[in-house]
């Protein structure tokens, strides 16, 4: 397998990232609210549960109430140099019901500078999405030797935004950045404010925000790899009046402090996490890509069980395929992009087309089996979850 045969606008991100996953692969074997209104019909009256997710740089849309129909929302620059953008990791809508969302958005790297664009989606139903970019969040960046990735997305209670970028892969100090904004969001490119909360996250991914406000960031390697708890108060403004007095070696704003922990420590199972939700009940959903399970945590850290995992002795391309970004609905049912992690020494990696969405239900508390919602995907590797 050659990764080099990937798509373009992935190739130099996978072809870095194979690297992450061939260390999480040998520490294996030693030892990442989405709320908005649609329409199912356009008629007003419907419940809709459309699921994003974006694959090979565009973003596609599917019905969970009507068969998981599809539709590309918005095309890659790729296949629509005029109007295309190229989109990847977690979609996050806002908590206001005005369906506008964040993703990962780095069209033309690495000319441009990457961030995370804002979007507002109009029309009701498969057939008559559209999303227009109406802001672009766009940071400084550690020193990283791997491109400069946007990935994981949040929003606070009162608006505030978070978002995680990637940082070093494979190896290197950690430099991934958890980072909050400050709305406004719209606006020409780059005019939102911002203040770092953390810029040492090893390989940095999803990000869920609780009912309390704090912030779980999933983080694949380095010290204290797992899943980071961030609690309140965050700071308020990117100024020292609004506790964001500090500057990194970039000159740009960081928080005077940050209440930080280890709240699900890495190692074991847990080898590369990468996705995080949490359930009504209030347990947590953790995906671990590299070999290829989901763990459930209680609210307190603690293993519960597993709900998905490959059959014993199997190397990837796992049958259950290999989860990164995580996305769940109102109903409880969870949904995860696959990857598609394949193995042939010495490259491990995500292949062409073995990419998946997939999604688990319940049944009196107990996972079913995987079901397929999409095949033949290019690197989908974020999800987002809009209900009425």
């Amino acid at each position: 397998m050659s990764i080099e045969s990937a798509s373009s606008g992935r190739r130099a991100r996978y072809a870095t990232q194979r690297n992450v996953l061939a260390a999480a692969t040998l520490l294996a074997l030693v030892s990442t609210s989405l709320l908005g209104c649609a329409n199912d019909d356009g008629s007003g009256g419907g419940r809709s549960i459309l699921v994003f997710a974006p694959e090979t740089n565009r973003l596609n849309a599917y019905d969970a109430l009507n068969g998981f129909a599809k539709q590309t929302v918005i095309a890659s620059h790729s296949d629509d140099p005029q109007n295309g953008l190229d989109i990847n990791g977690a979609i996050c809508f806002t908590r206001d019901g005005e369906r506008r969302f964040l993703a990962g958005e780095d069209t033309g790297q690495p000319v441009s500078t990457p961030g995370w664009g804002f979007f507002q989606l109009e029309g009701n139903g498969i057939g008559n999405l559209s999303a227009s970019e109406i802001g672009k969040l766009v940071p400084t960046y550690q020193s990283s030797v791997s491109n400069r990735e946007p990935y994981g997305c949040g929003f606070l209670s009162d608006g505030r935004a978070l978002t995680t970028d990637v940082g070093n892969q494979a190896d290197g100090p950690p430099t991934g950045q958890l980072i909050l904004w400050f709305p406004p969001f719209e606006g020409p490119f780059g005019t939102p404010t911002y203040c770092k909360l953390d810029i040492a996250v090893g390989t940095a991914g999803g990000i869920w925000v609780d009912e309390d406000d704090r912030i779980y960031v999933a983080s694949a390697r380095g010290d204290g790899f797992g899943i980071r708890r961030y609690s309140p108060p965050f700071p308020t403004s990117n100024d020292a009046a609004g506790g964001c007095g500090q500057t990194d070696g970039t000159g740009a704003p960081m928080a005077d402090q940050v209440n930080k922990e280890v709240f699900i420590p890495g190692g074991g199972n847990l080898a590369a996490p990468s996705g995080i939700v949490q359930s009504a009940q209030g347990t947590f959903y953790v995906s671990s890509v590299i070999n290829g399970v989901i763990i459930e945590y209680d609210a307190d850290g603690n293993l519960l069980r597993r709900i998905l995992r490959p059959a014993a002795g199997q190397q990837p391309p796992f049958m259950t395929g290999t989860p990164f970004g995580l996305g769940i609905d109102s109903n409880g049912t969870l949904y995860y992009a696959d990857l598609g992690i394949v193995v042939d020494f010495p490259d491990i990696g995500p292949a062409p087309d073995r990419g998946t969405v997939r999604y688990i239900g319940f049944e009196d508390d107990e996972p079913l089996e995987p079901v397929t919602i999409d095949s033949g995907l290019d690197f989908p590797d974020g999800l987002g979850v809009l209900e009425d």
